[in-house]
């Protein structure tokens, strides 16, 4: 597949969600899949790997994603997007802009690993003085979703917050625990895709 290029016009580019997932699936494939031993965040050994950051900062895979994930987050009612640095931030940033452009705007914001040792010492981080998620419904994103940790650490500290988890969704489900993670937890959970369709291939 070749890269959206510079001077490509809105005209150029997909606008029915399954020519979109089928695109953006390509770019996945072609940036962001490789075979190799590597070893994961979760501390799992693999044979395959998913390094999102390459898509997730292209263009065309940027404003794909954003687009996916505004379509499975329609009708949830939820007021704010955001997740685990850092996976979570270019989702949640290019998420909330073209939440604006369909106008129906969502918040953004990121959940640090652990608080900065200076200033407000905040764990989420995003918003501006005096406002929290207290009350409001999220959307919790990751780049790759495992067994589900880093989310649940994300969906942690906004409940500590008052925050309401009114879904989490991963780009891409490795489809080796995160699901019964969520399920355990009473945490509705989806993916955009699955390491199956790429494996397969």
């Amino acid at each position: 597949m070749q890269p959206l290029r510079r001077d490509a016009t809105p005209s150029d580019t997909p606008s029915d969600p399954a020519d979109i997932r089928s695109r953006l699936k390509e770019l996945i494939r072609e940036r962001s899949f490789g075979r190799g031993r590597v070893k994961l965040a979760s501390g799992r050994e693999s044979d395959f790997y998913f390094d999102m950051k390459p898509t997730m900062l292209h263009p065309a895979g940027a404003a794909w994603l954003a687009e996916l994930t505004l379509d499975a987050i329609e009708g949830l009612g939820a007021d704010a997007i955001g997740g685990l640095e850092m996976g979570a931030v270019p989702l949640a940033a290019t998420t909330a802009a073209f939440s604006h452009l369909r106008g129906r705007p969502l918040t953004a914001f990121f959940v640090r690993k652990k608080p900065k040792d200076h200033g407000a010492q905040k764990l989420v981080e995003g918003l501006p003085k005096g406002e929290t998620l207290r009350g409001r419904r999220v959307v919790i994103v990751e780049d790759v979703a495992t067994t589900g940790g880093s989310a649940i650490q994300a969906v942690k500290a906004v409940r500590d917050e008052g925050a309401q988890i009114a879904l989490v969704l991963t780009m891409v489900d490795r489809q080796e625990g995160a699901a019964e993670t969520f399920a355990a937890e009473g945490i509705p959970f989806r993916a955009l895709f699955t390491a199956d369709e790429f494996l397969r291939a």
